[in-house]
């Protein structure tokens, strides 16, 4: 394992990409609506990667045919954009995006409700949210991350649900996909990482409110639940900080300087 440790102006470089990958984001869950396709949403991403002078991390990525992936309820991740995938009241969605920006990568996802949704639903997709923003606590040099992995494992479990034990979250920047592995259940044989200064990694709630067992769709690509259970995927980029972490992925305070209309 050869876990890369970033410099100071790294990790500013990644802030400024994350922060604009935060705003692609934000756009992007601000126009889902029943009756748009998967591919609507993935146009829409084109044209704000372009607007911010940035490259999609994902396109081409190991042979991935597209800017992003939109995955739709029993779709865990890697949902391709497609033309013919409409979008339907009460459908969930998981948007995963990447920025390549100053030669360094970020990597986010959102979660969203399409037009109105169940309430059962609404406690579905708070439970990713609250694991991710339980790891993001408690993130500092020092703890193990099989101490994040429990967090995880533990609180989507507390909501009902089963972490997907086959994805897991990744280090990130110098490129799209670093050591260590970030799992999101406890393993008991799975190398135990200190975390460190300078570490980014992408945390990545990855879960179902069924069976965590998955499957690969035939375009090689989309992973699906086996049972066909809800799934969802959120996910933020971090920086290991002297006392604690930084989000790299959040949205900045309207500056302009990131409005290169």
């Amino acid at each position: 394992m050869r876990i890369l440790i970033k410099t100071k102006q790294e990790i500013e470089d990644m802030k400024e990409g994350g922060q604009i990958l935060g705003l692609i984001l934000d756009e992007l869950r601000a126009h889902i609506v029943p009756g748009m396709t998967t591919k609507d949403i993935e146009e829409r991403a084109d044209k704000l990667f372009q607007r911010f002078h940035v490259k999609p991390s994902f396109l081409g990525y190991k042979g991935y045919p597209s800017s992003i992936c939109v995955s739709v309820n029993d779709e865990v991740v890697h949902g391709i954009p497609s033309a013919n995938k409409f979008l339907k009241e009460g459908d969930i969605v998981s948007v995963d995006a990447g920025v390549f920006h100053k030669n360094l990568h970020t990597d986010s996802a959102i979660a969203v409700g399409v037009g109105k949704i169940s309430s059962e639903m609404k406690k579905f997709l708070t439970a990713g949210e609250e694991a991710l923003y339980k790891v993001i606590s408690i993130i500092r040099p020092g703890i193990k991350l099989s101490e994040v992995s429990e967090v995880i494992e533990s609180t989507l479990k507390q909501n009902g649900c089963s972490p997907v034990h086959d994805l897991t979250g990744h280090g990130v920047g110098r490129f799209l996909h670093e050591d260590p592995m970030v799992l999101n259940y406890v393993d008991p044989h799975a190398e135990n990482v200190t975390l460190k200064e300078g570490m980014t990694l992408a945390i990545e709630p990855i879960y179902t409110n069924g069976s965590n067992k998955i499957k690969v769709k035939s375009d090689r690509w989309t992973i699906v639940t086996r049972d066909g259970s809800m799934s969802s995927q959120v996910e933020h980029t971090l920086a290991v900080m002297a006392n604690g972490c930084e989000i790299i992925t959040k949205r900045p305070e309207m500056d302009p300087i990131y409005y290169k209309i």
